[in-house]
């Protein structure tokens, strides 16, 4: 039987309203960017907000998930797909990883269609830096379709 993966999920604060159902559906459908756990068990031990920028539960929100048992933290696809998109990722998972020794997977689910659309009409992804940060949650038409 394949090792569990603990994971927590910590979400762009202007969408602290979500109930992640995008974001655990695509768990279950293994989809997006929790794709990489394909033949693995996962458990989702910690769920909450940054905080809102410049996001400060992003400095206690690893650690109480640390002590869960996480050992992984999905920054959720909002961070990515936001109008604009947060200016505060980069450092995020630079900081997760240094102090809390916990790796860092940009994305969540999918991203809709819908914001597909806008941002490859407004250019916001147009270089290979965000070529990287997206390549788990960009997927195929149909499939960001099924997130809109």
């Amino acid at each position: 039987m394949p090792k569990m993966v603990k994971i927590g999920i910590i979400i762009c604060d202007r969408y602290r309203t979500c109930a992640g159902g995008k974001c655990f559906r695509a768990l279950r459908e293994r989809e997006g960017a929790f794709s990489i756990y394909k033949n693995q068990e996962v458990e989702v031990v910690g769920y909450t907000t940054c905080g809102g920028c410049p996001g400060g539960n992003i400095e206690y929100a690893p650690a109480e998930m640390k002590k869960n048992g996480a050992e992984v933290i999905h920054l959720a696809t909002g961070f990515l797909v936001g109008y604009p998109p947060c200016p505060w990722i980069d450092y995020f998972k630079r900081f997760i990883e240094e102090k809390y020794g916990l790796k860092v997977v940009l994305g969540t689910h999918p991203i809709p269609q819908k914001y597909y659309t806008t941002h490859k009409a407004l250019g916001t992804w147009d270089s290979p830096e965000w070529e990287e940060k997206l390549k788990y949650v960009i997927c195929d038409e149909e499939t960001r379709k099924k997130y809109d």
